[in-house]
């Protein structure tokens, strides 16, 4: 792999970095320094043409000065090294922590808040210049809660039929049961089918996980698998959904708020668009169930960890509908 830069120098060390749930990562030292190898795994976002798109677009950011590490490139110029089908790319090591919500201040959340209207008014501007317009509006479907009825019951068989049940089996019966009464008391606020919000193109993971911090600065928006054209602003509540919520399953509406806020006027939203997104995540979420069909479906438990908090939010957002929205619209 590394022959193809012979800029980077000679492979010293190779070690695998322990997070993504889709790819695979590695932290690889030279004699000229370190390097992240991201090996491209998931079907749906690893073929070449893809990537190269991705790679386009950050390099074009990081000219605006959103904070990104494009790739190495090789050679020829080339971003993306083919090995044996598979798809591999070399970018700069970035050393970082990721900070959820709650290690952020009101002012940092602030700041995040503006990273990601940056990125959207940004790649407005590049992917424009790169791959023609993306357009302003679009359809989309929302869940339909017959079908979340049928998944949930076959969930709860799943979730009943295994031999040795333990606490999560347990927590996921209560969930399922919780949810399906829910889902019965708030069917008629199910968003029109199809909608048409404002889309543009959006990173399409934005999570803590994929920004890095150095002290209290943001220094790379990393993992741009997802890059693609949704609604600018289900990404924005999204991202706050991750960032800021607790193990509890609540929202730090405070810093919501300020996040919401600052997302606003940096990617010029409106807070009738912010309400709409609101409305759309808050039901996705609702009838959203992927971690127990990794789980029970798929036999992978990588992300059980998350379903404490992520069910229980589904529980507080439709008891605190009004609050939620008014925090990001305020």
């Amino acid at each position: 792999m590394l022959r193809r830069y012979p800029d980077a120098g000679e492979p010293l060390l190779c070690k695998p970095v322990a997070q993504g749930l889709l790819n695979h990562g590695y932290r690889v030292s030279t004699t000229r320094g370190s390097y992240f190898l991201k090996h491209h795994l998931d079907d749906s976002t690893g073929d070449r043409a893809t990537i190269v798109r991705q790679h386009r677009a950050t390099q074009r950011l990081q000219s605006l000065g959103v904070p990104v590490a494009p790739p190495v490139e090789d050679t020829e110029g080339g971003t993306v090294a083919e090995i044996g089908g598979r798809c591999y790319a070399l970018h700069p090591w970035v050393d970082g922590l990721h900070r959820a919500g709650d290690q952020l201040t009101t002012a940092q959340s602030r700041r995040l808040g503006a990273l990601l209207g940056a990125v959207h008014t940004g790649l407005e501007q590049v992917m424009e210049t790169a791959t023609g317009p993306a357009g302003r509006s679009g359809g989309c479907r929302s869940p339909d809660p017959a079908d979340t009825f049928v998944l949930i019951e076959d969930l709860l068989t799943a979730a009943r039929r295994r031999r040795r049940r333990d606490s999560f089996d347990e927590l996921a019966e209560h969930r399922l049961l919780e949810r399906r009464i829910l889902l019965e008391r708030h069917a008629d606020r199910r968003p029109p089918t199809p909608c048409v919000p404002a889309t543009s193109w959006v990173h399409g993971d934005f999570h803590p996980l994929n920004v890095l911090y150095r002290d209290t600065d943001p220094v790379a928006i990393l993992d741009w698998d997802r890059l693609g054209i949704q609604p600018r602003a289900e990404e924005a509540v999204r991202a706050a959904a991750i960032f800021f919520v607790q193990p509890a399953g609540k929202l730090e509406l405070d810093k919501v708020r300020a996040y919401a806020g600052a997302y606003r006027r940096a990617a010029g939203a409106g807070p009738a668009e912010l309400a709409a997104a609101v409305h759309r995540v808050w039901w996705e979420r609702l009838n959203d169930f992927w971690i127990l069909r990794w789980r029970y479906c798929l036999h992978d438990r990588r992300a059980d960890p998350q379903f404490p908090a992520v069910s229980a939010l589904a529980v507080w957002w439709t008891r605190e509908y009004e609050a939620v929205c008014e925090a990001f619209t305020g």
